[in-house]
């Protein structure tokens, strides 16, 4: 596994429909935790919300993420779909750090999204925090053919995993708006400000590990669920 770093290429991927730049509206009350813009190239990627989780590049087989147009700024693209026995993997991870375990307090979070319909796979992981096989969990992640995205949580015990999925796909090469919101005994996914799925959590369930946060994929390893579109725009809210 190695480190790398942006290549020096700007790249204009939205032509219609493109969501506002600007930082995407969030559920009140609550703290922010994370939130990343993209918008300034350096060695690592500053945490915005002033809470201190910077972001740093890992990847394998030659993986790299690169600036892109986005309305006023720049997104991050991530490497294109790949069905080779070696393929190019990168994500983006802090450190662990309990500020961004909810626990059984509510937890909102999401990204502006750009997916190309022939970039979909099984699943693509857009920002995670846990892992649902051997710990507790949170993860948006845009899944199959049809590119609909949907909100994970799993928690602590039992370890079942609680799903709300997008009636709409996002896999259509424009920007997209999607927030991922756990509030109380209910976990939705709105696209573009729009509720397109909603289910009931059972009561109690709490959500805390000691894994990093990841964005555009679980890790630079080749089972990773690469993402493979562009990024702009994620936060995290507890509380």
């Amino acid at each position: 596994m190695r480190s790398c770093w942006f290549v020096g290429v700007v790249l204009a991927v939205a032509v219609g429909g493109t969501a506002p730049a600007a930082a995407a509206e969030v559920d009140a009350p609550g703290v922010m935790m994370a939130r990343y813009a993209f918008n300034v190239r350096s060695a690592s990627i500053v945490d915005e919300s002033g809470r201190g989780h910077t972001l740093r590049v890992i990847s394998g087989h030659g993986g790299t993420v690169r600036h892109v147009v986005h309305g006023q700024g720049s997104a991050l693209l991530f490497p294109a779909r790949c069905v080779s026995r070696v393929c190019p993997h990168v994500a983006l991870q802090t450190p662990s750090t309990p500020d961004l375990n909810p626990g059984p307090r509510n937890i909102s979070y999401g990204a502006d999204v750009f997916l190309r319909p022939g970039q979909t796979s099984k699943g693509q992981n857009v920002i995670q925090k846990g892992y649902s096989s051997t710990s507790s969990q949170w993860k948006l992640q845009i899944d199959g053919a049809a590119g609909r995205p949907s909100c994970v949580l799993v928690g602590d015990r039992p370890r079942h995993i609680k799903m709300a999925t997008s009636a709409v796909t996002v896999a259509d090469s424009r920007w997209h708006r999607i927030r991922c919101s756990r509030a109380g005994a209910w976990l939705s996914i709105h696209v573009d400000d729009v509720m397109r799925g909603r289910i009931p959590l059972p009561p109690g369930l709490s959500v805390t590990n000691n894994r990093p946060m990841s964005i555009g994929g679980k890790g630079a390893y080749a089972d990773n669920d690469q993402f493979n579109g562009a990024l702009d725009n994620v936060w995290v809210q507890v509380g």
